[in-house]
């Protein structure tokens, strides 16, 4: 080898050195930044009587990412994509519309299909919309559905959506709410891995859990399987002392969820993407406060 070339194959073999001890150091910052949230809310919190498109703007002029929808709805589909193309506000997915009125745990076989029917259109509304999930509650308990059927049911329900989730490529992502059902974290992480397929996951509401438990030690158990995020308050004092559903009047980052801590574990288990609120909407002004608050709430604890 001459001197030339000696030269030559030391100065790449610096120079790729150099690049890969770069990448490194960007791997590093990268690892220790804050996971980016979009942020969302629920259509029907708009309150301004304003068309399809006007509403879009305003949301994008609040600093909103995106909006998600109700599915099966009354809204025109040409007149929605025109909005999201036009302002550039996302629809990142919809919220079944039946879930509540026909469970997939109820016990009469033609409720549970109207749901499955409705989740079907839901999925395919989602795909046509370019969004990712379908918000399903999956099931509820009360005096006439025990939890073994409501466990039962609603699993057999949500493995007939598969092939549609399959064709669309939409996820189905189930919440937690107050339905007396999946009320435990790991009982939660173990109904969405007995059907074991990537297309079902959670959307995991923070806001909800408060009632009884803690935020943080949902999100260290479901891990991977949040798919999204609703984003609520909850008072344990106005819960105790003016009644159970008072418990959610109250702003953002004033109630009892520790929302650094909430953010710390969604750091620790790499979460990335969409934040919806879910509260009390309004006005322009209201969904302003909203829009604000929810910047607060990603901010609180990070350095």
């Amino acid at each position: 080898m001459d001197r030339r070339e000696f030269i030559k194959n030391t100065a790449l073999a610096t120079t790729a050195a150099v690049g890969l001890s770069g990448m490194e150091v960007m791997g590093a910052a990268a690892s220790k930044a804050r996971p980016m949230i979009k942020k969302s809310l629920k259509y029907n919190m708009v309150n301004e009587n304003l068309s399809i498109m006007d509403k879009f703007r305003m949301l994008k002029d609040l600093g909103f990412d995106g909006v998600e929808l109700d599915s099966p709805s009354d809204l025109s589909p040409k007149e929605v994509l025109a909005a999201r193309d036009k302002t550039g506000l996302e629809i990142p997915g919809v919220v079944n519309s039946l879930h509540w009125k026909s469970p997939l745990s109820d016990p009469d076989p033609k409720k549970r299909e109207a749901c499955v029917k409705s989740m079907e259109t839901a999925l395919r509304d989602c795909k046509l919309y370019g969004g990712t999930t379908v918000l399903l509650v999956p099931g509820v308990v009360n005096d006439g559905i025990t939890y073994k059927e409501a466990y039962e049911r609603s699993q057999a329900e949500i493995r007939k959506l598969l092939p549609v989730a399959e064709q669309t490529g939409i996820k189905i992502a189930l919440e937690n709410v107050w339905n007396n059902f999946l009320i435990s974290p790991i009982e939660a992480a173990r109904f969405v891995d007995e059907i074991n397929h990537p297309l079902v996951g959670w959307y995991f509401d923070v806001g909800n859990i408060l009632r009884y438990g803690y935020p943080a030690h949902w999100i260290e158990v479901l891990d991977k399987r949040i798919m999204k995020l609703d984003i609520k308050e909850f008072s344990l004092k106005k819960q105790q002392d003016e009644g159970l559903w008072k418990g959610f009047e109250v702003e953002l980052m004033d109630g009892d969820c520790n929302w650094p801590v909430v953010n710390k574990a969604l750091e620790k288990i790499g979460y990335s993407g969409w934040a919806s609120a879910e509260v009390k909407g309004g006005d322009r002004k209201r969904l302003q406060t909203i829009s604000q608050k929810m910047d607060e709430v990603f901010k609180a604890g990070v350095v």
